[in-house]
């Protein structure tokens, strides 16, 4: 049957991690409810799910799940599609006159992958060459933290945290590479514990060869203070 066929076509889809956009497909109503009205909706699907697969959701310790669940989805996991929640990132005049890459280094990415709704887990290098402004450090952080708070695709997700970054300080030359295991890969599937997936993105000055071998080296050293 064809349903059949087109069902098959989309979960081979998944499994190759195919992406669409650099940008986050939202439907234009994204934002019509509020997040309280999306946790009691997302409540109720999740009761459905869990009763559907047989649990008793009046025994004590699931009765709570499909609110916890809920209020998980809208408030933590997928907090980064809340507009609200991006990060303000003030910069600031590099009055020191720094003129060498900055990298931040072993950021801790927690995301989800789209395509099964599991973990992702790992840690994004991003690195920037100053344009006459700097911008503070955590901000770094908390770009790559409210990107990652979404269902992702890895390649996505470093695409977008390097064009706010180059939008935040007005130069292109702004550079990411994350390392991150998929529970999509590593626990289902082909369940590949050990496989990882590296994604870069590299913008401006980063292109060149010398400067992005400069950049990795950097990824490479020792932090173990």
């Amino acid at each position: 049957m064809k349903i059949d066929s087109d069902f098959n076509d989309i979960d081979a889809l998944g499994d190759d991690h195919i992406g669409s956009s650099s940008d986050t497909p939202l439907r234009d109503d994204a934002f019509k409810l509020t997040n309280s009205e999306k946790v009691d909706i997302i409540k109720d699907d999740v009761r459905h799910i869990m009763e559907t697969l047989g649990l008793d959701l009046s025994d004590d310790s699931l009765s709570g799940t499909p609110n916890r669940v809920a209020k998980m989805f809208v408030n933590e996991i997928f907090g980064g599609l809340d507009p609200n929640k991006k990060p303000s990132a003030s910069t600031f005049e590099n009055k020191y006159k720094y003129g060498e890459m900055l990298v931040e280094k072993n950021i801790t990415v927690y995301s989800t992958c789209e395509h099964h709704l599991l973990p992702i887990v790992g840690r994004a290098h991003v690195a920037y060459i100053s344009n006459g402004t700097v911008v503070g450090l955590s901000k770094m952080n908390r770009i790559v933290d409210y990107f990652a708070k979404r269902p992702q695709v890895q390649e996505r997700l470093t695409i977008q945290i390097v064009k706010e970054l180059q939008n935040v300080l007005n130069t292109k030359d702004v550079a990411c590479v994350i390392d991150a295991k998929h529970l999509c890969v590593n626990s289902r599937g082909i369940r590949d514990v050990e496989s990882s997936t590296v994604t870069s993105e590299f913008g401006g000055k980063f292109k060149n060869k010398e400067t992005r071998r400069e950049f990795l080296d950097y990824i490479k050293l020792d932090t173990n203070f």
